[in-house]
Parts: structure tokens; C-alpha cells; sequence
């Protein structure tokens, strides 16, 4: 079994909140041009490559853009 504790990995303190600046990061990772949206197109795209090189070239450049900063 495993308990889950609602803690941040290193602490913080925030001021003030930005909701624009909040909106550009979200859009960045979850949007129409973000970072998951990217990963999977070229993860979806790699089935239609005719040689394994290709597919395996599609294949890291994928899981590539899924790593978090």
C-alpha cells in the first residue's frame, strides 16, 4: 500500500498570481500547439513510415516531447 501526501517537492511562495502568464504556460503543454499535442502527432504518424528507421526516428522524437522540462 501507498499513502499520498499533498506536498510540494520544493517550497514556495507566491505574491501575487498572473492568470495571463498561467494561461500561455497551460496552453504551451495541453493547447492545439503545445508540447502533447506535438509528441502526439508523431507518435500517431510513425505507424504510416514505410521502414523501421523512419518509425524509430519518429518514435524518440515523440516520446522526446513528452519529457517534462
Amino acid at each position: 500500500m501507498w499513502t499520498y501526501n499533498k506536498m510540494l517537492q520544493y517550497p514556495i511562495n507566491i505574491n501575487c498570481t498572473d492568470p495571463k502568464l498561467a494561461k500561455v504556460i497551460i496552453s504551451q503543454y495541453g493547447g492545439p500547439d503545445g508540447e502533447l499535442a506535438a509528441s502526439l502527432r508523431y507518435l500517431s504518424q510513425r505507424f504510416g513510415m514505410p521502414d523501421q528507421k523512419s518509425k524509430a526516428i519518429l518514435n524518440d522524437i515523440g516520446t522526446e516531447e513528452l519529457v517534462p522540462l
